[in-house]
């Protein structure tokens, strides 16, 4: 899931100055869960920039803008209020945004309405917690399904570093030592020989980007 928090109203005038016919773009999925591109969100946004002297031309809420397939349908359905915009708003990640940019066939300006953080998963009271860097070269399967990239703040390989103290990060006090608790997760395991083995710096050419992944021809 892509975490989103939505951009002050300020700021969002700010990049609308320029025009006063605006069509809302929201998100079934990552932005509703997040509360800040459903239904509730497209209806208060609209409501606010109103207020602002702007003009609502229309809106909609595909399952996910960030696929084409769904972009496409929704904005063929709102076709006639789309011709009437200047400018897209959408409420969504930045991976939205640029799918809506990618599928406008009338050359509108796209802006978001929402600063995408990161992606995360969602525990049963709705809190989000960062797991994956999405870093090309996966280690979960030796480190007990802890990802020490992204749950160590210095994303070390070979770890704990010296700074560890009572099984806490040096740099957040309040964060457990991810090193800590893939050692208690191996211990588990009965796999703690894993620790004795020293990881080779990671291939950072896996992360160069933009990266792409082509689907194979039939």
């Amino acid at each position: 899931m892509i975490i989103t928090e939505q951009k002050s109203l300020e700021k969002i005038l700010e990049s609308l100055k320029e025009y006063t016919k605006i069509f809302l773009v929201g998100c079934g999925e990552c932005a509703t869960t997040c509360n800040t591109g459903g239904e509730k969100e497209i209806a208060k946004m609209q409501q606010e920039l109103e207020k602002q002297g702007k003009v609502i031309v229309g809106s909609c809420i595909p399952g996910a803008p960030c696929l084409a397939s769904q972009i496409k349908t929704e904005m063929a359905k709102n076709i006639k209020a789309i011709k009437e915009a200047e400018a897209i708003l959408v409420l969504a990640c930045g991976l939205g945004v640029q799918s809506v940019k990618d599928n406008d066939r009338w050359g509108l300006v796209v802006l978001p309405a929402c600063n995408t953080l990161f992606g995360a998963v969602m525990d049963g009271q709705g809190n989000f917690y960062e797991k994956c860097s999405m870093c090309g070269e996966c280690v979960l399967d030796i480190t007990g399904g802890i990802c020490p990239i992204t749950l160590c703040a210095k994303g070390l390989l070979n770890g704990p570093c010296g700074g560890m103290d009572k099984g806490k990060c040096e740099v957040d006090k309040d964060q457990d030592c991810a090193w800590v608790l893939i050692y208690k997760e191996l211990e588990k395991q009965n796999k703690l020989g894993r620790l004795k083995e020293i990881r080779q710096a990671k291939d950072f050419k896996k992360t160069n980007k933009p990266h792409k992944l082509v689907s194979a021809k039939p």
